[in-house]
């Protein structure tokens, strides 16, 4: 299981994951579910998996075929992908991002119908800045589609998402200043890893500040770090202060 969280607000975007693909009592797998890339001064994108191993993966290596044949100046194969680097939207990178997802499943489809539990898909959430652009955040679906953040749902969640989300209704808003986003994020996911095994550390953490198209923020957070248990223990201290102040 999986727990990625992506929050907009008006000063930019804040990313975070979970790296726990399985769980039992002697069978834990990690994986990287975060993924970046950067045009200096003109993008910046960051890309969050969740759901079937093989078909995230699968996705990736054509985002990478496509990005490395564009670079390379290779004519493009009958499968090869627009680069995510040169598109010329936010809006049009999901789109690429949807077609890959599209285009795995089709290859594949047969191989998947055959599974044990037959779960072969995969959710992505998709955000970033290009120059000329503002902030985007978008949840692109198994099928293809998507849709995208906007004031009245200003975060977006993959994987085990209902033990993170009452804290992030109760605020999240376009206004939340970036520092608080990043702080609100964390303990969404303190109050995932608490309740469901299935979700673990280590956590990556990727933040980039509105028209910076670079991030501030890239950071690997392990189960020792001091900061975030310190955070973690901060806020089941103000949990159980609280609940003793009502009557």
């Amino acid at each position: 299981m999986t727990y990625c969280v992506g929050l907009m607000v008006n000063e930019g975007l804040v990313f975070l994951s979970d790296t726990r693909t399985n769980a039992g009592v002697d069978n834990i797998a990690r994986y990287r579910k975060m993924f970046t890339w950067t045009t200096p001064g003109e993008r910046a994108l960051v890309l969050m998996t969740a759901g079937n191993l093989a078909t995230s993966q699968a996705v990736l290596s054509l985002i990478t075929e496509g990005i490395e044949a564009e670079a390379a100046g290779v004519e493009a194969g009958e499968e090869a992908l627009p680069s995510i680097l040169t598109a010329p939207s936010m809006f049009r990178t999901a789109e690429i991002i949807g077609e890959a997802m599209v285009m795995v499943q089709n290859k594949y489809r047969r191989a998947f119908e055959q599974m044990s539990n037959g779960n072969s898909g995969a959710t992505m959430i998709l955000g970033g800045q290009r120059q000329g652009g503002a902030p985007r955040l978008f949840l692109i679906y198994p099928e293809g589609n998507f849709i995208e953040a906007a004031e009245d749902t200003p975060f977006l969640q993959i994987g085990e998402h209902k033990y993170g989300k009452p804290i992030l209704d109760r605020v999240i808003t376009m206004q939340t200043p970036l520092a608080e986003a990043r702080k609100a994020a964390l303990l969404s996911m303190d109050s995932t890893l608490r309740s469901n095994l299935s979700v673990g550390m280590p956590l990556d953490l990727t933040v980039l500040p509105r028209d910076a198209y670079a991030f501030s923020e890239q950071t690997r957070i392990e189960p020792e770090d001091a900061g975030f248990r310190q955070l973690s223990d901060a806020w089941s201290t103000a949990l159980r202060d609280a609940f003793q102040t009502i009557n």
